[in-house]
């Protein structure tokens, strides 16, 4: 009894309900009264394997990873996993994203994310006195360009951004200096209009063409962001009940168990429904940044800023493309979504952080303290 409360006496309530309520959200909204519900049943049995993934990540004692290279040897592990995709990843809707493993498939850019905040928060602890210098805004963009160009390759232009953003929120977080950020945000415009001349397909140029003008080409380009734009309004205050949700349940909104998960919630439980959704996922990320500033080192308050930049891009940057703010990238909701891989690296990423409150300056009490 002594040893399972001083291996989970980092257990945060709050976060472990919200990361429950919001799977909860999305699994619920998978439900159809009208046919097969096999994405329901499916994802109840990925829950449960996320909560264990997320217990064991709390027994390891990670202060290892500042005082190892561990992390690097994890980097190094992801980037030859990521290569072998090429050659032997399964092709899914013209990207080869994942490993077909029978059973279930296995999406390494998943795992890419949380181990680049592993990486990016040993090198900003280590060099935080340092971090004025370009020269480590330089090192550690390499890092994260590694990944993003291997991801962006599959092609993944989502994943890609969101290994940007990280990179991009912890760079900030650890204290860059004003004029390196422009530096950092006209390489950036450089870069972008480099790949469109020479790297995006044409499909991805479309996507991006029609959230410039969605109406542009209703039946092609603009479908998707169309459909997901009827959804998300046609729920209107208090939603059309769930299970009932016409857009995406009679298949006129493509992909709503993953890519449109939030304008099909949206469909079934209206403004009020996303109004509450925005409350607990904001308890969440305020969560992560409570437990990041009673962080024991800059490590343990880098990677849990990291993981909080990690959620929140997802967050936001899917229901910016199912509202029309943003291109189609086919991101997943945090939590909600269906599917193994992102769902559990989330619940893992949280469990490394409730692991790294058991030596945290003033930790609060967690429910294990009732065992």
């Amino acid at each position: 009894m002594r040893l399972l409360r001083t291996l989970f006496s980092g257990f945060d309530p709050i976060i472990f309900s919200c990361a429950l309520l919001l799977a909860g959200f999305g699994v619920v909204t998978m439900f159809t009264y009208q046919g097969d519900s096999q994405y329901f049943t499916r994802q109840f049995v990925w829950i449960a394997v996320s909560v264990g993934a997320l217990l064991l990540a709390m027994v390891p004692d990670y202060r290892f990873l500042r005082t190892s290279n561990v992390g690097f040897y994890w980097y190094l592990l992801i980037i030859g996993t990521l290569i072998l995709l090429f050659f032997f990843g399964d092709i899914s809707l013209g990207a080869q994203r994942r490993f077909d493993l029978g059973l279930f498939s296995f999406q390494p850019s998943d795992l890419a994310k949380l181990i680049l905040i592993i990486v990016l928060a040993k090198y900003f602890s280590k060099r935080h006195e340092m971090i004025g210098d370009i020269k480590h805004i330089i090192v550690s963009g390499l890092y994260a360009m590694v990944l993003f160009g291997l991801i962006f390759l599959q092609p993944d232009f989502g994943t890609a951004m969101v290994l940007f953003g990280i990179w991009l929120g912890m760079v900030i977080v650890a204290g860059i200096k004003l004029r390196h950020l422009f530096t950092v945000f006209m390489l950036g415009t450089f870069v972008f209009v480099g790949l469109w001349q020479f790297a995006f397909a044409d499909y991805q140029k479309a996507r991006i063409t029609s959230f410039l003008d969605p109406l542009a080409d209703v039946q092609g380009a603009g479908y998707n962001a169309y459909q997901s734009q009827i959804a998300v309004g046609s729920g209107q205050v208090l939603g059309k009940g769930i299970g009932y949700g016409t857009q995406s349940k009679l298949l006129y909104l493509p992909e709503y168990q993953t890519d449109f998960i939030f304008a099909s919630f949206s469909e079934e439980w209206g403004f009020v429904g996303v109004v509450v959704l925005f409350i607990i996922f904001g308890i969440l990320i305020w969560r992560l940044l409570f437990v990041a500033v009673q962080a024991a080192t800059n490590f343990e308050t880098l990677f849990t800023v990291g993981v909080a930049i990690f959620l929140g891009t997802h967050f936001f940057v899917h229901i910016g493309m199912n509202i029309g703010l943003l291109p189609v990238t086919g991101l997943t909701m945090p939590f909600m979504s269906y599917g193994g891989s992102h769902l559990v690296t989330e619940f893992i990423a949280l469990g490394m952080v409730m692991a790294m409150r058991r030596y945290a300056s003033n930790p609060s009490t967690g429910l294990i303290d009732s065992l």
